[in-house]
């Protein structure tokens, strides 16, 4: 269960990535212990739920008939780390960095954020790395055409804290990730628009920086009244007008995105994991728990936030397909201008009456 390391190519924003990819892998732990013959069962298990999942949410959708169904690699964490690291460098590749002095200042200014970065990076991806059962990396894999990613690590420990069949529980798991796949292997200009939101909302970090400075005793006396009820709406008071129209952008697409795997997941599940009822009940209950110190650092990196974006997107997409179908849902995929907008999640009414008449 490992995954090979391609270099990173260099970006604009000032992370020493192999630095990151080191530090994620030294700093997260192992697994579960398995044996060589248990690990090897798993690794098939899960190249197999990909290769039939993704089977059975084409039939449900539609999306994809005729298009190739490439095998999913099943990593270790190190080995998502890497993969997370290498995806998220070429994502960013092209992003413009913060201006740094010039001369020798500047040159000593850029290794000590290069290396703090990659070491903030790093322990980012070791707790992460722990709890990601899989992903899909539109960026990854060879020629960076995209990679499908099951850590078999995980799915193990997942299933063995929930106590449920192993094969519905791989097969339950690689029908979200499939989708994931689909959606950006089906639709053949989302990957390019999700590149280009992300580059856009990245290249603004330095206008943010210098207006949020400008801006900062407005939005001290802002807290103070009505102080934030999460970690986004605190980023959201320091985002400029221009760039909280990109997070607005990136923020209802990702959580279509997620709704869309969720609901995909739930409606092929009842056909084809016959403990479904039992994986998803428990797998909530678990999404929600944890220590006070786990719940605090998921609060504190997006995690809660991540939460909230699988149920907002599933109650819009649930909503959508209850009264258009399937068939009307998939009318999201024809153009960035049919994806929802932000305020549109919560209201699937005026999607369907922007969209649909």
């Amino acid at each position: 269960m490992t995954a090979e390391l391609t270099s990173a190519p260099p970006t604009g924003l000032p992370v020493d990535w192999d630095l990151a990819a080191a530090t994620g892998a030294r700093l997260v732990s192992a697994g579960p212990s398995v044996t060589p013959e248990e690990a090897a069962i798993e690794v098939t298990r899960l190249r197999d739920g990909a290769r039939v999942g993704e089977g059975h949410v084409r039939a449900l959708t539609g999306l994809g008939a005729g298009l190739p169904v490439p095998e999913a690699d099943v990593v270790d964490r190190p080995g998502w780390i890497r993969s997370a690291v290498d995806g998220i460098a070429t994502l960013l590749e092209d992003t413009p960095g913060p201006r740094a002095p010039e001369g020798l200042v500047g040159d000593a200014f850029g290794r000590v954020t290069r290396s703090a970065a990659g070491l903030q990076m790093g322990t980012l991806l070791a707790f992460l790395g722990s709890r990601v059962l899989g992903q899909y990396d539109p960026f990854g894999g060879p020629e960076k055409a995209g990679r499908l990613l099951l850590v078999a690590p995980n799915v193990v420990a997942a299933r063995r804290a929930l106590d449920v069949e192993a094969e519905d529980f791989a097969l339950w798991v690689c029908l979200h990730e499939a989708t994931h796949r689909l959606q950006f292997t089906a639709v053949d200009w989302l990957r390019d628009h999700f590149r280009s939101e992300v580059a856009a909302f990245a290249g603004g970090f330095d206008r943010t920086a210098s207006g949020a400075v400008d801006r900062l005793p407005e939005i001290v006396k802002a807290v103070r009244r009505d102080p934030p009820k999460d970690g986004l709406a605190l980023v959201e008071m320091f985002q400029g007008p221009e760039q909280r129209e990109v997070l607005d952008r990136l923020l209802a697409l990702t959580t279509l995105l997620e709704g869309h795997a969720e609901h995909v997941m739930d409606a092929v599940g009842p056909e084809v994991v016959g403990s479904v009822s039992t994986i998803r009940a428990r797998f909530t209950t678990r999404r929600r728990g944890g220590s006070v110190v786990d719940r605090l650092l998921r609060t504190l990196l997006g995690v809660d936030a991540k939460i909230k974006q699988y149920e907002q997107g599933r109650v819009f997409v649930d909503h959508v397909v209850d009264v258009v179908g399937l068939d009307g849902l998939n009318a999201v995929w024809t153009s960035p201008d049919t994806l929802p907008r932000r305020a549109e999640i919560t209201d699937p009414a005026a999607w369907l009456a922007r969209v649909h008449g």
